[in-house]
């Protein structure tokens, strides 16, 4: 299930915060040229057990994760302040779009 965060969360401090909790594994730098190879090279890798990705507004990285994360217990999230979706476009438009502030995605 993929969370789509709408509360404005601080994006060094959204990172950050993950990286005391969980590993991160690799972070994939794109621009608007690369942007999609970039993305199917991270949703590939997000397939791993344990692994998670983080995409946030205004960032033009993927980030990679393992381990587990409780996001609404770190940063005090009610049920208001995000949206979960099956569908993984929806993760990655939201931020496009400038909708939302940051996605948790698992594949």
């Amino acid at each position: 299930m993929n969370k789509i965060v709408t509360k404005w969360i601080e994006p060094y401090v959204l990172l950050e915060t993950l990286k005391e909790d969980c590993k991160l594994v690799k972070d994939y730098t794109f621009d608007g040229f690369s942007k999609n190879a970039t993305k199917k090279e991270f949703l590939k890798q997000l397939n791993k057990e344990n692994s998670f990705g983080l995409y946030m507004k205004n960032v033009n990285k993927f980030y990679l994760f393992n381990g587990n994360i409780d996001i609404d217990k770190i940063f005090d999230l009610q049920s208001c302040d995000y949206d979960t979706t099956e569908d993984i476009e929806k993760a990655f438009s939201m931020i496009d779009l400038g909708k939302a502030e940051a996605s948790i995605i698992k594949n």
